[in-house]
């Protein structure tokens, strides 16, 4: 009798949890809904999200995230900046609601947090000195010359020097990009890495750096590596995930949407084709 009693209780929670779970599950999208106002986290990394001098969102991320909670009926979006390795745990704490930072979509965050399709996807580059002094145009590089790497924390570049079999004695991270061009121009690190986008735009922004080209695409394990980048979410908000999946379907790769990015140096050539977080996430 205990034995049943037990299994009845064990079901019974279970069952609860799983009610919980769904309601919970809808939360974030009929408070957003009811409230018509929604924050969303940026890691100020150009062109994948930032905000602007008078604290409006921009980049890519944003900017599809505006258009999708819009037409949600989310007429008034707010943006948290923080450190690109704080997204997960701000969003996590309820810091703010989405993240919208262009974040690759990778199997270890999704254990962490719900993505959504992604909305591009983009190689890797280096950011050098002017000139290319040290000769850095890809992973290989690094590892075969007495040179330093900068990777900005809680970005994939160091997983990826990592895999690649660099010695991490020479991987320096580094809290954001701004810092990393700093250590870069003073000498502290030899090339900066991050995707070929956001190192063209810092090497656009300073006329003593430029982004390595041409660029040896990066090979791990056999296999081209290329980031999808997609919208975060807290892992109760599958109703909210839904929705943007939802929208993203009918948006991306249209001529409204491509008009939208272009801006950011993004477009068809960073078209994520079939590309889902499902795949992605495995």
């Amino acid at each position: 009798m205990n034995k049943v009693f037990g299994r009845y209780i064990i079901s019974l929670i279970s069952f609860s949890m799983a009610l919980f779970s769904v309601a919970a599950s809808a939360n974030t999208l009929d408070k957003i809904k009811d409230e018509g106002t929604v924050t969303i986290g940026v890691a100020n990394e150009v062109p994948y999200g930032y905000t602007t001098a008078d604290g409006e969102p921009a980049g890519e991320a944003p900017s599809i995230a505006v258009h999708i909670l819009n037409e949600l009926g989310v007429d008034d979006v707010n943006v948290v900046v923080t450190e690109f390795g704080s997204l997960i745990p701000g969003l996590r704490a309820g810091r703010f609601d989405v993240i919208a930072a262009g974040m690759y979509i990778t199997p270890k965050r999704c254990e962490q947090i719900l993505f959504s399709n992604p909305t591009y996807s983009i190689g890797e580059g280096f950011l050098v000195k002017n000139g290319n002094p040290e000769g850095l145009n890809g992973y290989g590089d690094i590892k075969n010359k007495s040179v330093k790497l900068g990777v900005m924390s809680g970005a994939v570049e160091y997983g990826y020097a990592r895999d690649f079999g660099i010695d991490m004695s020479k991987v320096v991270t580094l809290p954001d990009y701004p810092s990393g061009v700093a250590a870069l121009k003073s000498g502290r690190i030899d090339a900066l890495a991050g995707t070929s986008l956001t190192m063209a735009s810092l090497g656009q922004k300073d006329d003593r750096v430029e982004l390595a080209q041409p660029f040896e695409d990066l090979m791990i394990k056999g296999e081209a590596i290329k980031g999808y980048g997609g919208f975060g979410f807290r892992p109760a908000d599958t109703a909210l995930r839904d929705a943007f999946n939802e929208e993203i379907g009918s948006f991306v790769d249209t001529k409204d949407h491509i008009a939208m990015i272009e801006p950011y140096g993004f477009g068809k050539h960073t078209s994520p084709g079939g590309m889902t977080a499902k795949e992605l996430c495995q």
